[in-house]
């Protein structure tokens, strides 16, 4: 323990040394980290930030509730429902293949240019859309490999004793399969909230587009770094709760195998 401590602050010092004694770093200093503009910008670009929240709570809710469902008609058995398979399979293939940057694009400048009647929908919510539709893909998959990784033994079990198809798959495959993905959905969600900054693209005023408002008027790039510490920040505590769940989940796991 203490020669992790002693190594880690001998490597941070290092660090630090060699790029506080760069030729360059006054002017980068002033340049990024001035702490007078830090404390002018931070309200403001705070409050660029309860936008990105309020994307993030949306899409929160909205991306695993679609990609469950996506994943079970994917999942679907029989010929007859081979059509709804295939559009599963084309949403996950579709959408997980386009970056999120050119969704924003496509649905944030792309239905308001078809001028639907009554149909006018803000940029908030065409921003959100377009972050739900892309994770729901990338979710999608992450519960079928849930569902798939329940052996079909259990399946047989529950049907033998008169289960229906929708009752085994909500009382036996569903359960085990969210409890075994868990930890990949908690990684997805710490990617979702770093994502929800690229919102800043349609015009929204949010955390990165006040930023930028900010380096504009002080010609100072401070403005992106406390954006970004806030992103960070605001990432950390979930991200120290997926850490928990996984190493929970690997401590199970050897006790099963134990």
């Amino acid at each position: 323990m203490v020669t992790a401590l002693v190594s880690t602050t001998l490597f941070v010092v290092l660090i630090g040394l060699a790029v506080t004694q760069a030729p360059g770093w006054d002017r980068t200093s002033r340049t990024f980290f001035s702490v007078s503009v830090a404390v002018d910008v931070l309200p403001v670009v705070l409050q660029g930030l309860w936008l990105n929240i309020r994307v993030l709570a949306i899409a929160a809710i909205l991306v695993p509730t679609i990609g469950l469902g996506i994943a079970l008609l994917r999942t679907l058995p029989g010929p007859v429902f081979l059509p709804v398979r295939l559009f599963a399979i084309g949403y996950v293939d579709v959408f997980r293949g386009l970056p999120l940057l050119l969704m924003l694009y496509l649905i944030g400048f792309g239905i308001p240019a078809l001028r639907f009647e009554g149909f006018d929908p803000s940029a908030f919510w065409l921003g959100t859309a377009a972050v739900t539709i892309t994770y729901s893909a990338y979710v999608a998959e992450v519960f079928r490999a849930g569902i798939e990784s329940v052996h079909p033994s259990q399946r047989l079990a529950a049907r033998s004793l008169g289960l229906s198809y929708p009752q085994t798959m909500g009382r036996v495959v569903l359960p085990q399969a969210i409890r075994n993905v868990t930890p990949a959905l908690l990684n997805d969600l710490v990617a979702l909230q770093k994502d929800v900054g690229l919102i800043s693209i349609l015009g929204l005023y949010d955390a990165i587009r006040r930023a930028q408002i900010e380096v504009a008027t002080t010609f100072n790039f401070t403005p992106y770094v406390v954006a970004g510490l806030l992103f960070v920040l605001l990432s950390v505590p979930t991200g120290r709760f997926a850490d928990a769940v996984n190493l929970r989940a690997a401590r199970r796991q050897q006790a099963g195998v134990a």
